[in-house]
C-alpha cells in the first residue's frame, strides 16, 4: 500500500467526511491534471487559504465544524478550514493530520492565549510537513513550499508555543467549541488555551 502506517491520517468521520460527495468532488476537482501528490496538496491548501473565509478576518456565520459544511457556507475558523483541508487531502489519498499552536492573543476580544489550528502533511521525500491555510492578511504570509515551512504564525513570545504532536482528529475541545456556539464572535471570547 501507498501509505502504509498511516492509515488514521487517511480515514473519513463526521467531521472530516471526505466521503461527503461534495468534498469528494471538490477533491478531485483539485487533483485534475496534477503530476503527483505535491501539486495536489498545494491545490488543496491554495484553495482553502484564500477559497474559504476566516470567519474573524470576514464577520462571517455560520460557525462551520465538518469539511462539507466549510466548503458549502466558504467560511470558517482556523480550526474549521483545517478540517476541509485534511478532508480535501485525505479524498486524494494524501495523509493529513492536525497540529495546534499557543498564542498570545493581541485583540480585545477573547483569552490572554488561545489555541490555533493548522495542519500537517505527509509527504514520502520530507516526511511531516506543517501548513496552515488560515487565510492571507496584511500581517499574515503563510506559502505552501515543501520541505520549507512558512507558517501564518510562529510562537515567539513568552507562552507561546508549537504543541508536540500531530493528531488524527481534531482535539475534543475543538470539536466542542464548534459545536456549543452559533456566533463567530462568541467563538472568539471563547477560544480554548491549553498549557504546553
Amino acid at each position: 500500500m501507498k501509505h502504509s502506517g498511516h492509515e488514521e491520517f487517511l480515514r473519513a468521520t463526521p467531521v472530516i467526511d471526505h466521503d461527503h460527495p461534495a468534498v469528494r468532488k471538490k477533491a478531485l476537482s483539485l487533483a485534475e491534471g496534477c503530476k503527483g501528490d505535491g501539486e495536489i496538496a498545494r491545490n488543496c491548501f491554495v484553495f482553502v487559504r484564500d477559497g474559504i473565509r476566516h470567519s474573524w478576518d470576514y464577520k462571517t456565520n455560520p460557525v462551520t465544524l465538518s469539511a462539507s459544511a466549510v466548503l458549502a457556507h466558504t467560511t470558517g475558523s482556523c480550526f474549521a478550514k483545517s478540517h476541509l483541508l485534511v478532508a480535501l487531502l485525505r479524498a486524494n489519498k494524501i495523509p493529513a493530520g492536525f497540529c495546534y499552536q499557543r498564542l498570545k492573543n493581541h485583540s480585545d476580544v477573547g483569552p490572554a492565549f488561545y489555541l490555533h489550528g493548522l495542519n500537517a502533511v505527509w509527504f514520502e521525500e520530507y516526511g511531516w510537513y506543517r501548513a496552515d491555510a488560515r487565510g492571507n492578511r496584511a500581517d499574515v504570509h503563510a506559502e505552501f513550499t515543501p520541505p520549507e515551512e512558512h507558517l501564518a504564525f510562529v510562537p515567539k513570545e513568552p507562552g507561546e508555543a508549537d504543541l508536540t504532536g500531530i493528531f488524527s482528529d481534531p482535539l475534543p475541545l475543538v470539536v466542542d467549541l464548534l459545536t456549543k456556539y452559533t456566533d463567530y464572535l462568541d467563538i472568539r471570547r471563547n477560544l480554548p488555551d491549553v498549557e504546553e
